[in-house]
This record gives structure tokens, sequence and C-alpha cells, in this order.
């Protein structure tokens, strides 16, 4: 699982997630803008960082690691001072390390004993996260990525109700959804189209990456087809012919006649005939 990219993701989308983890108010992240930094004097790039709007607020370091490294603190420090080094700012700092769990926190710690029992760094392990009275959706999101394969499409079920519920910026709800979609996809490769179905309404469905390959699966089929023809009969007849292939895909998701037809842009008939003549 790509890690980085969605702890990202998700810091970038409900940053009080990350305050949430340190155990700090979540109004604190209205202070500060996250973000990844280049240094390029040194050539490497810090994955997340989370720089404050005033100078008395510390800077906040975020290093995601999912796989033992020994050097992860050799590694960490050496890229903070660089950057401190490098910069005007003159804030203080933290760290914070986030582990699955702590059989993953191998680094070698003795040159960093100091720095690592100090206010400076803060090591979270996402298995013991039910510690944390919170239940945001920010901080469940972060859970479901060590949630057992058992039971992790019932807690994605719930986190996409909750965000219905609860956050009202489309977009942002969109992306939240967007995110459950694809650390299911990592957790859960075999995942049916029956249990994403369950997941996800129409207009939510239509965002995710499943949906958008399945429906442009069938759009490109009809464009082939229309170039062959070589002809506007044919490419009309082609797109058509791609939808209808589409609708016993879209049938599999769970969506109604109407819902069909509202996503592909044709009339209920033309879906219901379409499904009838299905062997």
């Amino acid at each position: 699982m790509k890690t980085d990219s969605i702890f990202y993701r998700i810091f970038q989308s409900l940053p009080s997630t990350f305050f949430e983890l340190i155990n700090q108010p979540p109004s604190l992240a209205n202070a500060y803008q996250f973000s990844s930094v280049e240094v390029k004097q040194l050539a490497f790039r810090i994955d997340g960082v989370f720089l404050p709007n005033a100078p008395e607020l510390a800077i906040y370091f975020a290093e995601v690691q999912f796989q033992p490294d020994k050097k992860i603190y050799s590694r960490l420090f050496t890229e903070i001072f660089n950057y401190l080094d490098k910069t005007e700012l003159t804030n203080t700092w933290r760290s914070v390390v986030i582990f699955p769990n702590r059989s993953i926190d191998t680094g070698d710690t003795e040159r960093y004993t100091e720095l690592l029992n100090s206010q400076r760094v803060t090591r979270v392990y996402l298995d013991e996260l039910t510690s944390i009275e919170s239940s945001s959706i920010g901080i469940e999101t972060v859970k479901l990525i060590v949630e057992p394969e058992s039971t992790a499409t019932a807690k994605a079920i719930e986190i996409v109700n909750s965000a219905r519920q609860e956050i009202m910026d489309t977009a942002q709800q969109r992306e939240i959804i967007q995110l459950i979609e694809t650390i299911l996809i990592y957790k859960l490769p075999r995942l049916s189209r029956e249990e994403m179905a369950k997941m996800f309404g129409l207009s939510e469905l239509k965002q995710t990456r499943f949906y958008q390959e399945v429906f442009t699966e069938g759009k490109q089929e009809g464009k082939e087809e229309g170039k062959l023809e070589g002809k506007l009969e044919g490419k009309l007849e082609g797109k058509l012919e791609g939808k209808l292939e589409t609708i016993p895909q879209l049938l599999a998701l769970g969506l109604s006649i109407e819902q069909i037809a509202q996503a592909l842009g044709l009339d209920e008939q033309v879906v219901r005939q379409a499904t009838q003549s299905e062997p």
C-alpha cells in the first residue's frame, strides 16, 4: 500500500486528523498549512510538513514508516536539521513518526536517545489508536489502513455513511470517499462489485476509479467501433453499443434501471430492453 501518498491526502483534506493523532486540539490545524517541502540544495523532499502561521508555534514534520528500516531515525533527523539549516524560519520543531505497529519500529536509537525521549519526537502506532476517544472521520479513515481484512468492508461502509452525514463540502466528501476506495483497493484487491456498490451511491460511485474504468471502457469500445465503420452512422452505433455493453456491469454494481439510464444518458426503455435481451 502506498501509505505515504494516502496519509498525504488525509492530512491535506483533513489536517485536524494529524493533531488528533498526537492528542492536540483539532482546531490547531487552522494555524497551519500542510505540504511537502523540497530542499533543492540537498536534493531531497520532506513528505509532510505542517508550517505554522505564527513564529511562536512549532513546525511539525510528519514521517510515515510502514517497512522496517534501521536508518529511519538517522535519515529523519538528517532531513530535519538540513531543512532547518537551509531555511530562515526560527520556529521550534516537533517530529511525528507514524508506524502501523511497534514491530515495525526497528530503527537504531542509541545515538538519538535524548531526542526520542524528549517532546521533540512523538511515535504513533496505528494499531493502538483505540485509546483515542475521538471518533472523527479522519481518525477512522487512518484506522482503516490497519483494519483486519475481515472487517475492513463493514468499517469502510460506516466511514462513508459518516462522511455523507457530517461533511457538507461536496469536494471534501468526494475526496474522503475516494480515499476509502483507494485503501480498500490495496487491502482487498478482490473486492466484488456488489460490495463496492453497497458503499457508494450513484453520485459517489461515479467519482470512484472503479466506476470510471468501467464507464470509460464502454465509451472507448464505442469509439473504436465507430472508427472501424468510418462513417457517422458507425460512430453513433459504436458509441451506443459500447454503452449497452456497459449496462450488465452497472447492474452488477447494484444500480437500478433509472440510475443506469441517468448515468449513460439513455432512455429508460432502452436500458430495460437491453437487460431483457441479456442471455
